[in-house]
C-alpha cells in the first residue's frame, strides 16, 4: 500500500504522462528503473546485491572497464575509467595514470592515495568484500607522484590487469578514513556517498526509492539528468510499473508469457541480451554422511558410477529443456558457462542427446527394467531425488521435465522443493542426490575452480567431484596469456569435464529487458546492464 500511495503522489508531482504536452516537465529529464529488491548499502566494498552494484557503479568508478564479453587476459579490451591510460612496468607491476582534473562530488581532487585506500578497504577482512580473496596479500598499491599509482602483484599471472581494475571501485579517503570500518555498514549518511562517477546520490527513501542526479561539474555531463530506482520485492509489481508506464526500465522481464505482454505495448520494446547466468543439475558423487561418521571420500551409491551419469545426460534434450523454460533465445551451454563467458566455444565436445544410446548404456551396466518399468541393479533401485529451491519456479519446472524424461528411461525420480536457506544448508551438508543449481559468471573463468575442481570442496563444489586430469588441465588453461592458446586449452579442459559428466549443463538464458521507446542509444553490457546510462538520451 505504501508503494501504491507513493506512486500516485509521484505521478501527480512530475506529470508522468505529460511529456508530449509539456516539453519542460521534470519527467522529460528523468528515467525511472523498476528494481526487484533494495540494496543494503551503496558503499562499494559492502555491495553484494545486483541492484546495489547497478546504482553504485553510477556513483563510483573503477580504474578501467573491461569490454563486455572480452577475455580478461586481453590487455587491449580495457577502456579508460578513473585512469586514462596504463602500462606494464615489469612482470609484477602496472602503472595507472589518473584522469586529469578528476574530482569527487564534493569538489576535492581524486588522488593516488584514494586508490591505495580503496584497495586496502576491499582487502580488509572485517569488511569482507566479495573479491577480497583476489586482493588481500596479492596486490599492493603505491602512490607515485600526484596523478599516478603503481599496482604491484605478488606473482606473475595473465589476469593481473583484470584484478587491478574489475573488483575495486575507488572511494574517497578523506570521507571514510575517520570512520571506523566496523561502523561502515551501519552508516546511512548520504553525505558520505561521495563518488567521482557521472551521478551523485540526491535522495534515498528507504523501502521506496532512490534518486541519482547528474554531476553538473563533470565533463561531459550525463545526458539524462535524473535516475530514480523504484524498489519492490515482487517481480509482478515491477513488471506492472513498466506496463503502466510508471517506470521506463526493468532489467529482466522473466518467462516468455511476460515478454509477450511487453511486446504488445507499442510504447515499450523488449531488449534481448545474453545473461551472465547458467544452470545445471549437479550430481552428488560422494557418499552421504550420517551423524557421527568421519569425513570420507566414498562414492555415492548411484552417482559414483560415471556410466550412469553419462546415460542420464544423454537421455536429455538439453536445448529443448532450455527453450521450454526460458524461451527461444536460450541455449544449452557447452559446459559450465553463460553465453557471455569468453571461453564459450561450440567446438567443445558434449555428450549427445541419444535416448537409445542412453538405454543401451544402462543395459550394459546391468540396470535391468522390472515389470513396473523401473530399473534395478542387483538390490539397488535406480531411484533418486532432485533438490530445488522453492523460490525458483523455473527450476521446479525443469525438475519436472527431467523427472518425466528419466521416467521413460526407467528411473524413479522425485522432486523436493525447500526454502532457499534449507536448500543451501542441505547442499553444504551433502544431503542430496542431485540438485538444480544456478551460477552467475564473472568475466573470468577461474570461478569454475570453486565449483568443479578439488580445491572447491568445502566451498561450492557441493557434489565433491574430483578429477585430477581436469584439475591439471584447468590450472594449465588459467596460466596462459595468449587468447587463442588459452581458448584451446579451456576447450580441452571442458572436453574432459563433459566426458566425465559430474553435472548436466542445462541452460544459458537470454535476458529480456523492458524499455520505454523514449530511451535512445540504449546498449546493454550484460555484466552491468545500466553501465551505459550516462550516454543514453531521452526523447522529449
Amino acid at each position: 500500500m505504501r508503494a501504491g500511495v507513493w506512486v500516485a503522489a509521484w505521478v501527480a508531482v512530475v506529470g508522468l504522462g505529460g511529456c508530449a504536452r509539456e516539453p519542460a516537465c521534470p519527467r522529460c529529464d528523468t528515467i525511472v528503473i523498476a528494481a526487484i529488491g533494495e540494496p543494503a548499502s551503496l558503499l562499494p566494498p559492502l555491495v553484494v546485491e545486483t541492484v546495489g552494484r547497478d546504482i553504485s557503479d553510477q556513483v563510483f568508478e573503477r580504474l578501467a572497464d573491461l569490454g563486455p564479453g572480452a577475455p580478461p587476459i586481453d590487455s587491449t579490451a580495457y577502456r579508460p575509467g578513473l585512469a586514462v591510460r596504463w602500462e606494464r612496468v615489469d612482470s609484477l607491476t602496472w602503472r595507472f595514470h589518473l584522469r586529469p582534473g578528476a574530482r569527487w562530488h564534493d569538489g576535492r581532487p581524486v588522488t593516488p592515495e584514494d586508490v591505495r585506500f580503496s584497495f586496502e578497504a576491499f582487502s580488509d577482512s572485517g569488511l569482507d568484500a566479495p573479491a577480497r580473496s583476489y586482493l588481500a596479500g596479492e596486490i599492493r598499491v603505491e602512490p607515485e607522484g600526484t596523478d599516478r599509482v603503481l599496482v604491484r602483484f605478488r606473482r606473475a599471472y595473465p589476469e593481473q590487469l583484470y584484478d587491478a581494475t574489475y573488483h575495486v571501485r575507488v572511494i574517497p579517503a578523506h570521507v571514510w578514513r575517520s570512520v571506523p570500518r566496523a561502523a561502515w555498514a551501519a552508516d546511512t549518511s548520504l553525505s558520505r556517498l561521495v563518488g567521482s562517477g557521472p551521478y551523485r546520490v540526491a535522495a534515498w527513501d528507504r523501502g521506496a526509492s532512490l534518486t541519482l542526479v547528474a554531476d553538473s561539474s563533470r565533463t561531459p555531463r550525463a545526458r539524462i539528468g535524473r535516475a530514480i530506482w523504484r524498489f519492490t520485492e515482487d517481480p509482478d509489481a515491477a513488471l506492472n510499473m513498466v506496463l503502466a508506464h510508471e517506470a521506463d526500465l526493468l532489467e529482466a522481464v522473466g518467462p516468455p508469457d511476460r515478454v509477450a505482454r511487453v511486446e504488445r505495448d507499442t510504447a515499450l520494446r523488449a531488449v534481448r541480451y545474453p545473461s551472465a547466468a547458467y544452470g545445471f543439475l549437479g550430481f552428488n558423487v560422494a557418499a552421504r554422511r550420517t551423524a557421527g561418521q568421519p569425513e570420507r571420500r566414498a562414492a555415492h551409491p548411484l552417482f559414483g558410477d560415471r556410466e550412469l551419469r553419462r546415460a542420464l545426460t544423454m537421455a536429455l534434450d538439453r536445448a529443448a529443456v532450455s527453450r521450454a523454460v526460458f524461451g527461444p533465445d536460450a541455449k544449452a551451454p557447452p559446459g559450465p558457462m553463460s553465453q557471455l563467458l569468453w571461453i564459450w566455444d561450440d567446438r567443445i565436445a558434449v555428450l549427445p542427446y541419444d535416448t537409445a544410446r542412453a538405454a543401451r548404456t544402462l543395459d550394459q551396466a546391468g540396470w535391468q527394467r522390472g515389470r513396473d518399468g523401473f530399473r534395478r541393479k542387483g538390490g539397488l533401485a535406480l531411484a533418486f531425488d532432485i533438490l530445488v529451491p522453492a523460490t525458483s519456479g523455473s527450476r521446479r519446472r525443469i525438475a519436472e521435465i527431467l523427472q518425466e524424461a528419466w521416467r521413460t528411461l526407467g528411473a524413479r525420480v522425485t522432486v523436493t522443493a525447500v526454502d532457499f536457506p534449507v536448500f543451501q544448508e542441505r547442499l553444504g551438508q551433502g544431503r542430496f542426490d542431485t540438485y538444480l543449481g544456478a551460477w552467475l559468471d564473472e568475466p573470468s573463468p577461474r570461478g569454475l575452480a570453486d565449483q568443479w575442481t578439488a580445491d572447491g570442496i568445502g566451498a561450492i563444489n557441493y557434489g565433491r567431484y574430483v578429477n585430477p586430469v581436469f584439475d591439471s588441465l584447468f590450472r594449465r588453461a588459467a596460466q596462459l596469456g595468449a587468447v587463442g592458446e588459452a581458448r584451446a586449452a579451456w576447450r580441452e579442459a571442458l572436453d574432459t569435464l563433459n566426458a566425465d559428466a559430474p553435472a548436466i549443463f542445462l541452460y544459458a538464458p537470454t535476458n529480456v529487458a523492458a524499455a520505454s521507446r523514449r530511451i535512445e542509444g540504449l546498449e546493454v553490457n550484460p555484466y552491468s546492464w545500466l553501465s551505459g546510462l550516462a550516454t543514453w538520451r531521452l526523447i522529449r
